[in-house]
């Protein structure tokens, strides 16, 4: 089966983009969405209950690596978990990580040659597989960077209008109601 899987942070952001970007390259996809923010995955029911139903041989679209994961190290340990239970993860936006690319690296092994030049060519094929992890983890930080940077902006754009008197939050000893 293809799945596909949309997230947005808050409800005031717009899912459809998402849903028609996968929807566009696997139209037979089933889309599965949710509101939740995106620094971590446990708490996320929809992205829990797809990991608990996906199979070996089921594949998983993503529009961008920011909707599996905006942690680095999270999004690494369940890209690795689901690629070695044999489902295949496919980026949109980040082709070069899709699993089908970490396979090929995995299976370009040059083949020894049953003499001393094997253990250069078995370093070798270790590293290519270190560039490879590297490259997946290269993407889940730059997902957690976007993440902090947006922080940042946020927090910088609150002290600009403070500073411009603008008024930030509730004014003070304002009631709050509750109907």
């Amino acid at each position: 089966m293809i799945f596909g899987y949309c997230r947005i942070s808050t409800d005031r952001q717009n899912i459809e983009r998402q849903i028609r970007n996968i929807q566009k390259a696997y139209p037979d996809a089933i889309i599965k969405q949710e509101v939740y923010t995106g620094t971590k995955t446990d708490g996320r029911k929809v992205f829990e209950q797809l990991l608990k139903i996906v199979r070996s041989g089921d594949t998983i679209v993503f529009d961008s690596v920011s909707r599996m994961s905006r942690n680095a190290e999270i999004g690494f340990q369940v890209y690795q978990e689901l690629y070695d239970k044999g489902i295949e993860l496919i980026f949109l936006k980040e082709p070069h990580i899709n699993t089908e690319t970490y396979k090929k690296a995995l299976s370009n092994n040059i083949a020894m040659t049953g003499t001393k030049t094997d253990i250069i060519l078995k370093a070798i094929n270790e590293y290519l597989m270190e560039l490879a992890k590297e490259q997946i983890i290269i993407a889940f930080e730059q997902s957690e960077k976007e993440v902090s940077d947006l922080h940042q902006r946020t927090k910088e754009g609150i002290e600009t209008a403070r500073r411009k008197g603008k008024q930030i939050g509730r004014k003070q000893g304002a009631a709050i109601t509750t109907t």
